[in-house]
């Protein structure tokens, strides 16, 4: 059985294809996933049209100004008609307006309007603008209000008092370190190109067959679950190469918090077994290595869609979410963003180990019953 390891283990490392699907193809999504979606800088603009052009309403637009993480953006050169065009015709998504006016209204007390032209499709973007458009709304109100209040007669001490909110909001943040784009994309496509060794097996395995490797097997004196064995622990031995490349990658080059490395390690050699294990029970089961190829391919992007590898799992549908939870993946990934982000250790992680094992467990199992048929195939 050494002899087949070393011979196998040979074989994986001379092909090329190997290197690039399960380290270079995943360090490539790393690299362009972080670099788009890392930037923590981000600003949103905010696009705006200021008819008033008054006292007052640049005094609006400063105070907007100064909110973090908002840029503003005025087109003076289009008339308010194409800019809203512009929107439906998707080239922007939203809109302020300041109409004429204002100031004047303002001054005199009568209602005015800030208009917000939107497009439908872009609620996400249009709901901070407008949260913004609210909270400013509500500060000229509480000044409406504390100018009549002590017109009335009110003392500063008691206008403060009537005004202040009898509810406030204190936040506190718990367990997360550091979290970011890299805490979700390095474990996540990590996992997600564990699966894809599944390709590699089918692949040698035909190759196995095809070259009559398999037939000869019932003429010699291997053990078939020796056999079976020496081909299957060099896979497990790529997945452990691979894991420990692409957590490094991230640890030197995005400065990645592994927290406590033990408990990484068990989840390595967890998912190595889940991968592998899963892998050769699809590999006896199908009848071609096409058909196999093609059903790795969707097991393994599929199931990274709805396990969260892609984007944090509660930003999907809750019907996904369901999904996700039956998927090894979606363990796999809460074990190491557990660990990463939120100080677990084994102790508090061994639900997710445990499941990668018995899925691993469970694909042996069906890989060891199929391996026979999988021999007869072979001779046939």
């Amino acid at each position: 059985m050494r002899t087949l390891i070393r011979k196998e283990l040979k074989i994986m490392f001379k092909e090329k294809g190997t290197f690039f699907w399960l380290i270079g193809l995943p360090i490539i999504f790393i690299v362009l996933f972080a670099s788009i979606f890392g930037n923590s800088d981000q600003t949103l603009t905010i696009h705006y049209l200021d008819q008033d052009r008054s006292a007052l309403s640049k005094t609006f637009i400063k105070q907007i100004e100064k909110m973090k993480g908002f840029k503003l953006q005025e087109e003076t050169s289009k008339p308010m008609e194409e800019q809203v065009q512009d929107i439906k015709n998707g080239k922007l998504s939203s809109l302020v307006v300041i109409p004429r006016g204002f100031e004047k209204k303002m001054k005199s007390g009568i209602h005015t309007q800030i208009l917000l032209y939107r497009d439908v499709t872009s609620d996400q973007t249009v709901a901070s603008i407008r949260a913004i458009l609210q909270n400013m709304s509500s500060q000229y109100r509480e000044i409406k209000l504390q100018d009549s209040l002590l017109a009335m007669g009110k003392t500063k001490a008691e206008v403060t008092k009537t005004l202040q909110s009898p509810i406030s909001i204190k936040e506190i943040s718990q367990h997360s370190t550091k979290v970011d784009i890299i805490t979700q994309v390095i474990p996540g496509f990590t996992v997600m190109f564990v699966f894809f060794i599944m390709i590699n097996m089918i692949q040698r395995f035909f190759k196995e067959k095809d070259s009559g490797m398999i037939a000869r097997l019932q003429s010699t004196a291997i053990n078939p679950i020796h056999y079976l064995l020496g081909m299957w622990i060099p896979f497990v031995i790529a997945v452990l190469v691979q894991c420990t490349t692409l957590i490094s990658f991230g640890y030197f080059v995005y400065d990645l918090k592994l927290g406590n490395v033990l408990a990484i390690m068990l989840l390595v050699l967890c998912l190595s077994l889940c991968g592998t294990g899963i892998g050769l029970a699809v590999t006896f089961l199908i009848s071609g290595e096409n058909q196999g190829v093609v059903l790795a391919q969707l097991f393994s992007m599929g199931t990274a869609m709805v396990a969260g590898l892609w984007m944090p799992i509660e930003l999907l549908p809750s019907f996904a979410q369901m999904i996700g939870k039956f998927t090894p993946q979606y363990w796999a990934q809460q074990g190491f963003q557990d660990v990463m982000l939120r100080g677990a250790d084994i102790s508090d992680i061994w639900i997710s180990l445990m499941i990668l094992i018995a899925y691993g467990l469970v694909g042996l199992i069906i890989a060891l019953i199929c391996f026979p048929r999988f021999i007869r195939s072979a001779t046939n």
